[in-house]
């Protein structure tokens, strides 16, 4: 078991070169110099390593730097875009009124914004693969990292499960199961994301990125169409029926009371799942130090256009007590999406967003095998998981890493089958993994708290830093509070009546992290880093902007810096 215990990355300096021998990022020898700018005489940092150079890389080649800024953009644009958006937004609304579901919303995007901006200010730091178990090692405690990145790894291996599920029932929709049955689709599915992310991260990154594309499109119509159908311009208005816009929206707009707006308010968290993903990624990215500033800007105008103006949009064309708007069963012509372009005229609203939602499922289980992989392969790394899933062949893909997510997820799939055990040990699989990205979300607030305290006490400038979150401390301290009430609050319906079986679904999640933190802390007798000793150099990046970029941008055309402002 000695090849499980956490070891802290080790590094040496000599001269104006760096040597990293942690294994962060693939590299054996990165060399950073200090190189003078021609033409505008200041001095600037740059990274001379090439990641995707074949010398590179511990085991194998070593991951590879080739995600471009459009890829990154786009999975932190998708990453917030899927079934909970386009299926379940309607629940809410019908749960607690479009005033309180804009409530509950408005506050969620504001702390996954929060969260966002303190993972920004770190990846553009440290850009490591897995930054999310990397940085609670690097900052707090090897026991931390230790467990988040099972944890995270175990989430995304059962989401990609969920997302099986959901593709065979979206099939279904054109071809009947008794025709074809749904674990066919779903093998189908599951052969087609691992041969993508066993080719390159490229071949991930750009399916990724039309895969988001079509997502932002789709909810971009919507939001066209739906105003223009509360305007007057598209649709006809039923005799008898309240008009779309305010005389729908002020039925009851605030519903159900403070019980109602709880309920909704853990609901939308569960919708942003998936937002961090730009921190899994920014270790396989060109020029992150440039690149992942810019995909985090725009997070705020994302969050705004894709759920703020979405469920105000659904508020005021479809009443709250609209009996299909709750969408118990899931299915697409419930969907508030399929219901606002039908009553727009749009008669083939159900199927455009049947597409769609596949589209978003499969972006979903594409995101979710590489994050998975990726925390495997950092678990690896440190030494948390068995040393051959260290291995990256020659492409920058941790072959073993994709093949067993790929697996697990082919497992979860198999026991969500109702000849197995009707289903029941899926479920409380599914139970198990529905809070964890909430302790992600934790980890990256407390990781950053961690990471500005060493970075003072060791006497560094924040004007060092390549990004520095606007936020802090007040960022990470309220997604740390907002995060502990869903964590803490989700089961409160297990109480009124008491149920033993909603209560263990619900907290379930909770001795599991426990468990892994203390047993990872006893087995592996870790201890809680001082700040003076936090490891702020290994990995880092150290590749700025120059004159040079900052006058290409001033001459970007207007119709790209449209687009960089709304995408």
């Amino acid at each position: 078991m000695d090849s499980f215990k956490s070891s802290p990355a080790s590094s040496i300096r000599k001269g104006n070169s760096f040597l990293n021998t942690s294994g962060d990022g693939g590299d054996d020898s990165t060399t950073y110099s200090r190189q003078e700018q021609q033409g505008g005489g200041s001095k600037y940092l740059h990274d001379d390593s090439d990641l995707s150079n074949d010398a590179v890389g511990q085991v194998g080649k070593g991951l590879q730097r080739n995600l471009e800024a459009r890829h990154l953009t786009m999975i932190s644009l998708g990453g917030t875009i899927g079934t909970g958006l386009f299926l379940a937004s309607g629940s809410s609304i019908a749960t607690a009124g479009p005033g309180y579901s804009q409530v509950a919303y408005s506050l969620i995007g504001s702390m996954v914004y929060c969260f966002m901006s303190s993972l920004g200010e770190m990846t553009t730091y440290l850009p490591i693969t897995g930054s999310i178990n990397a940085y609670g090692t690097r900052f707090f405690d090897p026991a931390l990292g230790f467990m988040l990145g099972w944890v995270y790894w175990f989430s995304w291996s059962v989401t990609l499960a969920t997302e099986l599920v959901a593709s065979s029932l979206i099939i279904s929709y054109w071809v009947p199961a008794t025709q074809c049955p749904g674990w066919v689709w779903a093998l189908v599915f599951i052969v087609v994301l691992t041969s993508l992310n066993l080719t390159s991260v490229k071949a991930y990154g750009e399916t990724e990125y039309w895969l988001s594309l079509i997502k932002v499109l789709a909810v971009f119509v919507f939001v066209i169409v739906g105003f223009l159908y509360i305007g007057g311009a598209i649709g006809t208005h039923v005799p008898g029926e309240p008009r779309p816009g305010p005389e729908i929206f002020d039925i009851d707009p605030f519903h159900g009371g403070f019980v109602a707006l709880f309920s909704i308010f853990l609901n939308a968290g569960f919708s942003f799942q998936g937002a961090e993903l730009v921190g899994i990624a920014a270790g396989e990215t060109k020029n992150p130090r440039k690149n992942v500033p810019r995909a985090i800007r725009q997070v705020f105008w994302r969050i705004l256009m894709f759920y703020v103006l979405t469920i105000l949009i659904i508020g005021m064309t479809i009443p709250f007590d609209d009996p299909e708007l709750a969408n118990k069963d899931g299915s697409i012509e419930s969907s508030p999406f399929t219901r606002v372009f039908l009553r727009a005229g749009i008669s083939i609203g159900g199927d455009i967003m049947n597409a769609v939602i596949l589209v978003a499922v499969l972006s979903a289980g594409n995101s979710g095998l590489y994050a998975s992989s990726r925390a495997l392969h950092t678990l690896s790394q440190e030494g948390n998981a068995p040393k051959f899933f260290g291995y990256v062949n020659r492409y920058g893909v941790p072959v073993y890493c994709v093949m067993a997510t790929a697996l697990v997820g082919c497992l979860a799939f198999i026991v969500s089958l109702p000849q197995i055990g009707q289903g029941q040990a899926y479920d409380w699989l599914l139970a198990l993994a529905s809070t964890t990205g909430f302790v992600a979300w934790l980890g990256i607030a407390f990781s950053h708290i961690r990471f500005r305290m060493a970075y003072k006490a060791q006497g560094r400038s924040l004007d060092d830093l390549p990004f520095v979150s606007k936020l802090y401390p007040f960022g990470p301290i309220y997604t740390i509070v907002i995060c502990m009430i869903i964590l803490l609050g989700q089961g409160y319906t297990a109480f009124a009546p008491f149920s033993i079986k909603m209560f263990l679904s619900a907290y379930v999640t909770l001795p599991f992290i426990a468990i892994l933190y203390f047993g990872n802390k006893f087995w592996c007798k870790t201890k809680i880093l001082k700040l003076v000793d936090v490891d702020l150099d290994t990995g880092r990046s150290f590749v700025e902007y120059d004159d040079e970029d900052k006058e290409a941008e001033g001459k970007e055309s207007w119709w790209r810096r449209v687009m960089n402002f709304l995408f």
